[in-house]
């Protein structure tokens, strides 16, 4: 039983079914609950709670690479962007003639001068293809550049390098007009999703939903994964590569499969984020959110199955507040987070208690000893 219900504490089921419980609380606020009581959740709420649940899975699929693997992905943001972008062209061509222009092509293209529809658009006219493209664009780009730096034996610092100046020369190249992707606008003004009004209470409920469930799903699949033989090589390439590459083990391709698993994952966390958020842009892209997801696993717990939820909700509350209260300082609180967390909280969030009762048992250790040292 406990194979496919891999839960290793009391507690971590406990925090589990806090989530679900959350999960279905929330809708339920904003359907039933009426305006003018305290507890209701408006829609506007309730898009923004799910884009929180949909960064907690961007960084649990970070923490699949860091925190398992040992391999640091500041690039993490372009195959969140990916799965965005892909998506986001389907919710454009829903628009339709709704727009500022009332063309059935997207108001950029007629704003820059197209007179019909490029090529690699018009499948996106099927939900299925965006569906599918969520998982393919990202996971195909994680395949080609994995299999190229891992064959090369590229890791440590230098993979991280690398990951990061891939993200930065993606931005660059959707920040220009002519590549198609409404440049450094983007797209935005998204009106239907699956024959749904976007902008609806119901849709927001639905999408909210569809990023919880799809959360714990991603929970359910890392937990699985560690139990099995795959997880132990995983977690022992994370410790010593070259034991395990002795070992007879191509770690080449363990690292192609967890980097193209991950990216899949996070290109589907930015497919759930877009139509809540209501834009996706270049920006999304930008090496500096790469740093962010790195940020979040590290204050929650790296190498933690519930320290990246928590690292990523709490940080981005930390954000959404001191953005409004002190919006000139806010890199300067996120740098002092993180150099905090890496000289005092190693373990994140989530060790905190482990680390407080190793310090506890050793000063008490201490002040038994020093006892007996001066009796002697």
């Amino acid at each position: 039983m406990k194979r496919f219900f891999p839960i290793d504490s009391k507690s971590e089921g406990l925090t589990l079914g806090l989530i679900l419980f959350f999960v279905l609380l929330m809708p339920l606020l904003n359907g039933l609950v009426p305006d003018g009581s305290a507890f209701h959740v408006s829609s506007f709420q309730l898009s923004v709670w799910g884009k929180y649940l949909c960064y907690a899975i961007l960084a649990m699929s970070l923490n699949m690479l860091w925190g398992y693997t040992g391999l640091l992905c500041l690039g993490h943001c372009l195959f969140f962007a990916l799965g965005g972008y892909a998506f986001g062209m389907y919710l454009m061509l829903m628009i339709g003639e709704l727009g500022a222009y009332k063309s059935t092509l997207p108001d950029f293209m007629v704003f820059l001068g197209y007179n019909e529809l490029p090529l690699h658009w018009k499948p996106f006219y099927s939900p299925v293809v965006a569906v599918l493209a969520v998982f393919l664009v990202p996971g195909i780009v994680a395949f080609v550049f994995g299999l190229l730096a891992f064959r090369s034996r590229i890791k440590g610092v230098y993979f991280s390098i690398l990951t990061q100046a891939l993200t930065y020369a993606a931005a660059l190249l959707f920040f220009r007009n002519d590549f198609t992707f409404g440049g450094n606008n983007g797209f935005t003004d998204f009106k239907y999703i699956f024959g749904a009004d976007i902008r609806s209470e119901g849709t927001a409920r639905g999408l909210f939903l569809a990023s919880g469930f799809m959360l714990l799903a991603v929970y359910w699949l890392i937990a699985w994964m560690l139990q099995t033989k795959f997880g132990k090589v995983q977690k022992a390439i994370r410790d010593s590569e070259n034991r395990v590459r002795f070992s007879g083990y191509s770690t080449t391709h363990f690292k192609v499969f967890i980097f193209v698993l991950s990216a899949m994952i996070a290109g589907m966390a930015g497919a759930l984020y877009v139509p809540q958020s209501g834009i996706i842009n270049p920006g999304e892209m930008w090496p500096t959110k790469g740093l962010d997801i790195v940020v979040w696993v590290a204050v929650g717990g790296r190498g933690t199955k519930i320290g990246p939820i928590i690292g990523a909700v709490l940080v981005n509350l930390l954000k959404s507040w001191s953005t409004k209260a002190y919006p000139d300082t806010w890199l300067i609180i996120l740098g002092c987070l993180f150099v905090f967390v890496v000289l005092f909280m190693p373990n994140g969030i989530v060790g905190l208690w482990a680390q407080g009762k190793d310090l506890w048992q050793r000063r008490k250790g201490a002040g038994i000893t020093e006892p007996e040292e001066a009796a002697a």
